[in-house]
């Protein structure tokens, strides 16, 4: 996850990561469920989040609007988007970008 990034793709899907990784879409699943307790989706918007959280602190990136770190980090939509991240923060991705000067 951390050195191929696989999460930035705003396609990927269970079986796709699951072939990477060469075992069953099932087994993956009940990995993710069992140690980190939490579903597939949650485990890859965490990733794609603590990417948005490093773009949004990074004073030279200032400049890249809300929309476009979305979907560089694979989101597609603005609202799953901004769920996601109010969930996993407690803030907007704006708030906490102004909070981070």
């Amino acid at each position: 996850m951390i050195k191929n990034k696989p999460y930035l793709d705003s396609s990927l899907t269970i079986q796709d990561l699951a072939e990477q990784l060469k075992i069953s879409a099932k087994d993956l699943s009940a990995l993710i469920n069992l140690y980190m307790n939490k579903h597939f989706f949650d485990f890859i918007n965490e990733y794609r989040i603590e990417k948005a959280k490093e773009i949004l602190k990074d004073p030279s990136q200032k400049d890249v609007t809300i929309l476009e770190i979305l979907y560089q980090v694979g989101f597609n939509s603005k609202s799953s988007f901004s769920t996601s991240f109010k969930k996993y923060t407690g803030t907007t991705p704006t708030d906490f970008r102004k909070n981070s000067k």
